[in-house]
């Protein structure tokens, strides 16, 4: 049973920096997708990064390229989300994810809605104050 653990969230000013990680356990051929999802009360969730875990290809939301970055540490086990020039509009719930691979809207690798991932962690809390 693939089991996801979010950790690494946080209070920080704009401007600044967090890293959350996601510790990943019972993985098989059907969690080929990984990714972030961030989700505020009264809005849907939202894709932010995800990775094709099988080559290491990414994507990014457009209101995070450049300033966030996903990665995997294969031996370990662990998604991470390296997150930069935080801004107040970033506060939201992180959400880890895991998947079967899928092609989403214009054939992005691995990005589209949550429905397209069978697996959640229990979410770590960002709040960037300006």
């Amino acid at each position: 049973q693939v089991q996801l653990v979010e950790s690494g969230g946080g209070s920080v000013q704009a401007g600044g920096s967090l890293r959350l990680s996601c510790a990943a356990s019972g993985f098989t051929a059907s969690t080929s997708c990984m990714g972030w999802f961030r989700q505020v009360p009264g809005k849907e969730r939202e894709g932010v990064a995800t990775i094709y875990t099988s080559s290491g290809y990414t994507n990014y939301a457009d209101s995070v390229k450049g300033r966030f970055a996903i990665s995997r540490d294969a031996a370990k086990n662990t998604l991470f989300l390296q997150m930069s020039s935080l801004k107040p509009e970033d506060t939201a719930m992180y959400y880890c994810a895991a998947g079967r691979f899928f092609r989403g809207t214009a054939g992005r690798v691995c990005f589209g809605p949550p429905t397209n991932f069978g697996y959640w962690g229990q979410g770590t809390q960002v709040t960037v104050s300006s």
